[in-house]
């Protein structure tokens, strides 16, 4: 009976999916004013209750991803050399960068990873993430025409909006995304559109989560302000290589929905 449990728990370890942290970024605000600063945070984290939580765990390595800002007009900043270390400990905390914007627009933040894990099984993790924020000349008078949002930053594996993520954003207001895999729609794949404080149900949560239609579309109504992070996944089982047995993708966008939407209260 003994070597019987023995069997069966290496046997469950060993068909165990494999399961990995995933990143995202976030700013201190969506809207600033045109040479204002903008504080941007990459974290790493979101690894409980089936990968669809909030909460932080360990810190990135710098070493092996990419963090960019895209500007309006097409420039991109490298942010690695700019992010400070906000955690006591080597494996506590997030990195965190600040950015000054220079002209009116909206911008962008890419993020990649692409590294190899072993959590039971030989892996490659692709991993993206991204959110966006918007600089007005005043934010007395805030423009809602800003464009790009829905164009694809060129992920393996990404979650590109649908509807403008920052202006016009408040309760009510869809969060309209489309899931990428190698540039092309991925159906049938759970989006999780995860509040920040609250927990999902176990299982499918159909109060939080959406599966993609057949053009790899999924949209959430809020309807409160929060902090909302936007997480999928996707394992390749058949994609192989030197040093790992599949490749697993995850990719996260982060969108802040304020309590009133600014461009109302005008």
């Amino acid at each position: 009976m003994m070597w019987r449990m023995l069997f069966l728990l290496l046997f469950l370890t060993c068909a165990a999916p494999v399961l990995a942290h995933d990143t995202w970024v976030e700013t201190n605000t969506n809207l600033v004013r045109t040479g204002d600063a903008v504080h941007v945070d990459l974290r790493l984290g979101n690894h409980g209750n089936d990968h669809r939580d909030f909460k932080l765990a360990s810190k990135v390595d710098l070493a092996s991803c990419t963090l960019e800002i895209l500007a309006p007009n097409g420039t991109r900043y490298d942010l690695r050399e700019r992010l400070a270390d906000l955690g006591y400990a080597p494996k506590e905390g997030y990195w965190s960068g600040k950015f000054v914007a220079a002209e009116p627009g909206l911008y962008g933040v890419s993020h990649t990873v692409d590294k190899l894990v072993n959590h039971g099984t030989p892996a490659r993790s692709i991993k993206s993430g991204k959110t966006f924020f918007a600089v007005s000349p005043s934010l007395d008078h805030v423009t809602t025409e800003l464009t790009a949002f829905d164009r694809p930053m060129g992920h393996a594996f990404e979650l590109v909006p649908l509807a403008n993520p920052v202006l016009p954003m408040g309760p009510g207001l869809p969060i309209k995304v489309q899931l990428l895999w190698k540039g092309q729609p991925l159906a049938n794949a759970r989006v999780s559109f995860i509040p920040r404080g609250e927990t999902l149900h176990e299982g499918f949560d159909d109060r939080y989560e959406r599966m993609t239609d057949a053009d790899g579309r999924a949209s959430f109504d809020p309807t409160t302000g929060n902090q909302y992070l936007v997480v999928a996944h996707h394992r390749a089982d058949e994609e192989k290589g030197e040093g790992y047995e599949q490749t697993t993708y995850s990719a996260t966008l982060t969108v802040f929905v304020p309590e009133l939407c600014p461009c109302c209260l005008e």
